[in-house]
């Protein structure tokens, strides 16, 4: 379950295993608390979905604000398994606070630095190693999870960072759930070997499905927290694309705290 909290004025949902941590900084956004009008009220995050430059601007000056004001990392998002690896050597930053780059997942060991995902029906998975204080956040629809994007940016943590998978704590933002996710025309789009996670109709398990990409890895069921909150189910809350077709992106966000 995850914790509903009220700050300056934003309803922000934190994972009860990654509250624990003071070192780290880390929310999943509503739609709730932003100036956008409709069909994209109001904290829409994307600017590419039809709203105006403006009011996305100021949404993000919202959350940065929420953030600590520390820059807020965005991913121009291709549902590819691109990922992005920063590190202090690669930084090409300098004093911006608000940066995007090409790719699905972004890990980082950098203080300072929110890794942000937007979504309308994807997932979220925020990640975080409390050892060696690595973070990462991933961005996996069905496109996603059928290429394990998941399961990837945790290989690159272990292989860059010299994460144990143990280790690692997950957080699974809101996303369309086994009740809304129907794929009439699986078939093409659905490995075979993934229909498992199908139900009796059309209807894919992907929460499920990203449960055993993580324990695949050796993440381990008790370290992981799923929201279990459909988008298209609760549009109070959050942007659903299979709901509303045009609509804004809410975030999820992690960062390194100083």
């Amino acid at each position: 379950m995850l914790i509903h909290n009220m700050e300056n004025g934003l309803q922000v949902l934190k994972f009860p295993n990654l509250a624990r941590f003071g070192e780290i900084r880390h929310g999943i956004f509503t739609r709730l608390g932003g100036v956008s009008l409709k069909p994209f009220n109001s904290l829409n995050l994307c600017r590419n979905v039809g709203d105006t430059s403006e009011n996305v601007e100021k949404n993000r000056q919202i959350i940065f604000r929420q953030m600590g004001r520390k820059t807020m990392i965005y991913l121009q998002q291709t549902h590819s398994d691109r990922i992005r690896t920063i590190t202090k050597k690669m930084e090409p930053f300098g004093g911006k606070n608000n940066i995007q780059l090409k790719g699905d997942a972004i890990i980082t060991n950098l203080y300072g630095k929110n890794l942000v995902i937007l979504t309308a029906d994807c997932q979220a998975v925020l990640l975080f190693d409390p050892v060696r204080k690595i973070i990462a956040n991933v961005h996996s629809g069905w496109r996603g999870s059928v290429l394990n994007i998941v399961g990837k940016t945790i290989r690159k943590m272990v292989t860059v960072f010299k994460t144990e998978p143990a280790d690692i704590l997950a957080g699974i933002g809101p996303s369309l759930g086994p009740c809304c996710a129907e794929f009439i025309h699986f078939e093409k789009e659905i490995p075979k070997y993934l229909w498992k996670y199908k139900n009796s109709g059309n209807r894919f398990d992907f929460w499920k499905l990203t449960h055993d990409q993580l324990v695949l890895e050796g993440v381990l069921p008790e370290n992981m927290a799923f929201s279990k909150l459909c988008t298209r189910c609760h549009t109070d809350l959050f942007f659903s694309y299979r709901a509303e077709t045009i609509t804004g992106r809410f975030a999820g966000a992690i960062g390194l705290c100083e």
